[in-house]
C-alpha cells in the first residue's frame, strides 16, 4: 500500500547559511556603521537572536534574515517573529522561533480535513507528523494537492513515500 510523511522541517543548514549572509551583509551596510549589531543562530534552543542599535535596525536586520532565508529555500512561514524588546537607548533585541515539526492541533486539523475529503485515505499521528496511507498513490496525491491549497501557518513537505 503506498504511503507518505507529512512533515514541516527546516534546513538548518540553510538557515545557518543565510545567518552567515546577514552577518556579512551587516559589516557592508553604512547605516550599520559604528553600530553594535549581532544576528546568532542557537541550533539547541532552535531560536535566533537579533541585537542591534534600535528598533528600526532590528527590523532592517529581520528583512535581510527574511530576504536571504528566502533565496536559500527556507519558508519564512517557519519562523515566528517575537516582539522587539528596547533594553536602553541603544539597544533592542528580538527572539526569532524556529518551528520545526507539526503541532498536535495542527495535525489533528490535517486529519479532519482529510477524514471530510472522502477520499479512501487513512491518516495517522506520529508525533509532530502525520502518516497517510491509501491504496492508490493517485488518492495521496490528491490529498497532497488539497494540503498545499490551505494554510496552516506552516511549511508541509512530503517525505518518504512508498508504493
Amino acid at each position: 500500500m503506498p504511503s507518505l510523511d507529512v512533515v514541516s522541517t527546516v534546513d538548518m543548514q540553510s538557515l545557518d547559511n543565510a545567518v552567515n549572509n546577514v552577518k556579512r551583509e551587516i559589516s557592508t551596510r553604512y547605516d550599520f556603521r559604528n553600530v553594535k549589531s549581532e544576528v546568532t543562530l542557537d541550533r539547541k534552543e532552535k531560536r535566533i537572536h537579533i541585537i542591534s542599535g534600535d528598533d528600526w535596525k532590528v527590523k532592517a536586520v529581520t528583512d535581510m534574515l527574511i530576504g536571504h532565508c528566502a533565496r536559500l529555500k527556507v519558508d519564512p512561514r517557519s519562523l515566528e517573529l517575537k516582539k522587539i524588546e528596547v533594553i536602553s537607548l541603544s539597544v533592542a533585541k528580538l527572539d526569532i522561533e524556529i518551528k520545526d515539526g507539526i503541532s498536535r492541533e495542527t495535525c489533528q486539523k490535517i486529519v479532519k480535513l482529510i477524514k471530510g475529503l472522502k477520499i479512501k485515505v487513512q491518516a495517522a499521528i506520529q508525533e509532530n507528523q502525520v502518516r497517510l496511507t491509501a491504496k492508490q498513490i493517485d488518492d495521496l496525491q490528491e490529498v497532497m494537492r488539497v494540503l498545499d491549497s490551505q494554510d496552516y501557518g506552516i511549511p508541509l513537505q512530503y517525505v518518504n513515500m512508498k508504493r
